[in-house]
């Protein structure tokens, strides 16, 4: 069974419907990006998935030994959350709560978990820095490694590259592939069509009429066919 499995989602609120008419399917081992113009629905979806939102239609179903609160999520950047006052390790450590338990304490696995995915995303050296002297690439590192605290499932990614400068964003795009590599599903929130096309495996395009399936299929479509010529157009500028 598929570890995420949406069903004929219709998503929105009170005042109406965002998306309708909405299933996909998320298999273990997936890197999965959603891309969509602006107002589409991504952020409504990301919050259904979390379970922060409830469907209107439909059901989101999970699956394969997942449970929802294995999901791992790298939120977009806030101005409020970039001056945080805590130390690296007190950030990367708090992901282990994230956990459905009912002590409010860290263990001795909690500690080595998060020394662990603190040494995966090279940030030994940081351990003891403040979060918010650090530089914005080096945010998302810790906020990443707080992540895999609680989980080595599922990362869902909130547009994980967004205000980082081209060499940062090239290396963060190549960690998550890394992740993906060692078996973790990545699901990932972008408007970066060109990293979603160089990354992930599948493709949803969300909006009016949804799209799912592989990159190779996207590429196909209306939709991939324009990024192309697009992509092609910006070559011959060159």
């Amino acid at each position: 069974m598929a570890q995420l499995l949406c069903e004929d989602l219709t998503l929105g609120y009170d005042n109406g419907a965002i998306l309708e008419g909405l299933s996909f399917s998320v298999e273990k081992g997936d890197y999965l990006a959603i891309v969509g113009e602006n107002g589409s629905g991504k952020s409504t979806l990301m919050k259904t998935i979390l379970g922060l939102l409830k469907p209107l239609k439909g059901e989101v179903v999970f699956g394969d030994g997942l449970k929802k609160y294995e999901v791992g999520y790298l939120p977009q950047q806030t101005v409020v959350q970039k001056d945080f006052p805590a130390s690296v390790w007190e950030v990367v450590l708090s992901g282990c709560l994230s956990k459905e338990r009912f002590f409010p304490f860290y263990t001795k696995a909690d500690k080595a978990r998060a020394m662990f995915n603190i040494d995966r995303l090279g940030l030994a050296s940081l351990k003891e820095r403040s979060y918010r002297e650090l530089s914005g690439g080096q945010q998302q590192r810790v906020l990443l490694a707080r992540a895999l605290c609680a989980t080595e499932k599922v990362l869902l990614l909130d547009e994980p590259v967004s205000g980082l400068d081209p060499v940062v964003t090239a290396e963060m795009y190549d960690i998550i592939d890394s992740l993906n590599r060692s078996g973790i599903t990545i699901i990932m929130i972008s408007h970066d069509v060109q990293a979603a096309v160089k990354y992930a495996d599948k493709i949803l395009h969300v909006g009016k009429t949804p799209f799912f399936g592989t990159v190779g299929e996207y590429l196909a479509t209306d939709k991939g066919m324009a990024y192309l010529a697009e992509k092609k157009a910006r070559k011959e500028d060159e």
